[in-house]
């Protein structure tokens, strides 16, 4: 066999060995081709659906925001007088005390008893001032000791009132919205069994 036949067969081989792969290339290409969009539409979809969790998430973060934006705006128009009734207390207390020393000097004279009415009418108006702003007066006498809204003073034996109730107001509170500005300071009395306090110590 020359040297001519044996290329022509090495030829005819190879033209055989490629015309049997290429129908397998087409159906693997045809394979790849099908796999390929629906994997890039699986991978679509997930970033879709990535993309509206994210979005989900900043409105939900919004709508957090602005929420806590309109209670922080509800807290300071209520609670912007807070200081402000706190330096108008002590007034308050000035106008209580005055009526309070004019108590059982009604036979004075005429005098004291038109300061009196004077300093009565002053303290209802300033009071009354007070009550349009929501500013309300702790007066506790004969109810149960709150550490939350009282201020225990000290603690007496009173036969006649109930264990850990308010039985004398040495200042009274306050409150603003139902926020506590100043606490009402009081004598709470004692149980009769309550065990003595060494104040010696």
């Amino acid at each position: 066999m020359s040297a001519d036949e044996n290329r022509n067969e090495q030829v005819e081989e190879e033209l055989k060995d490629t015309a049997e792969a290429a129908p397998e290339e087409e159906t693997a290409t045809e394979d790849s081709a099908e796999a390929g969009p629906e994997s890039e539409i699986e991978v679509l979809k997930a970033q879709a659906q990535e993309f509206q969790e994210q979005m989900l998430r900043s409105q939900a973060e919004m709508q957090n925001v602005r929420r806590r934006a309109e209670i922080d705006v509800e807290k300071a128009h209520k609670f912007a007088l807070e200081k402000f009734v706190k330096e108008l207390l002590p007034v308050a207390d000035s106008l209580e005390k005055a009526v309070e020393s004019t108590e059982g000097h009604e036979n004075a004279g005429e005098l004291v008893a038109s300061i009196r009415e004077g300093v009565e009418m002053t303290l209802n108006l300033f009071m009354g001032s007070l009550g349009k702003f929501n500013v309300v007066q702790l007066n506790p006498v004969g109810e149960p000791f709150d550490p939350q809204q009282h201020e225990a003073m000290s603690m007496v034996p009173a036969p006649d009132a109930e264990p850990n109730s308010v039985v004398a107001v040495v200042q009274k509170g306050y409150t603003l919205n139902d926020r506590l500005v100043r606490p009402a300071m009081v004598v709470v009395a004692k149980a009769e069994d309550a065990p003595k306090i060494d104040e010696q110590a």
